[in-house]
């Protein structure tokens, strides 16, 4: 078995699904870089990352609507559009650890693709996509019930996400808006770790790192609102 293959059985594993078709989960993880442009369309995850898209958002939205039974057409749609983000997908892929999966064209690897958010995000949706196919919408949505629960949570509770949430509360107290910092740059140029400090006046400021700076800023976001007793740990 080759590395690549080693690779995708264990995001297979992790997955928690074991897909009928394997060549399914071989496309989710495929970027169009290391594919030949005549067949892109068919074989990079573009097509199922369009269709994971629509599934995410239809498993969340009905999980929304039972879950807030009293929320008009305006809270839902908040909410639906704090969970369905490519910076939630992305934290998906990493937690599932898709990296070592990913089948990258040589610049993109070398150009640190594997860390990419906007890759991730894509993978995550791409799978989303796989698993419906493969298994149908009882499948996919048990996938992401697991594993967006987090973000669910946030949304059923009327929070949106870290930086949106840090930049109400700083309005809502007559406060200047976050500024967000990037106070150190560590790694090689093509897989940095970014650590980025959120700033707010008559407040010291909260620090994090990560591989791309949305992340970095999004923690750092969090840790802010759990350090003034604005959100709970359990919300990190």
């Amino acid at each position: 078995m080759s590395k690549q293959n080693r690779a995708i059985g264990e995001l297979e594993a992790r997955i928690g699904y074991q897909f009928k078709d394997p060549s399914l989960l071989q496309r989710a993880v495929s970027h169009s870089s290391a594919v030949a442009p005549t067949k892109r369309t068919q074989n990079s995850y573009q097509r199922l990352e369009f269709l994971g898209d629509r599934v995410l958002g239809l498993v969340v939205a009905d999980r929304l609507l039972r879950d807030n039974m009293t929320a008009n057409e305006g809270g839902l749609s908040r909410a639906l559009n704090s969970v369905v983000r490519k910076e939630s997908c992305a934290e998906v892929a990493r937690k599932l650890d898709v990296g070592p999966a990913l089948i990258l064209g040589q610049s993109e690897a070398k150009t640190g693709g594997a860390g990419k958010e906007a890759i991730l995000g894509d993978v995550c949706e791409a799978i989303i996509g796989a698993l419906y196919v493969d298994g149908g919408l009882e499948t996919a949505r048990a996938f992401i019930e697991n594993r967006f629960s987090k973000f669910i949570k946030a949304g059923t509770e009327g929070r949106g996400d870290a930086k949106t949430s840090l930049q109400e509360w700083a309005q809502s107290r007559g406060l200047s808006l976050p500024s967000y910092v990037e106070v150190a740059r560590e790694g090689p140029d093509h897989a940095p770790e970014f650590t980025i400090e959120v700033r707010i006046e008559k407040h010291d400021p909260a620090t994090s790192s990560g591989k791309s700076k949305k992340f970095a800023e999004h923690e750092a976001a969090t840790k802010f609102l759990v350090r003034e007793g604005i959100w709970s740990e359990d919300d990190e």
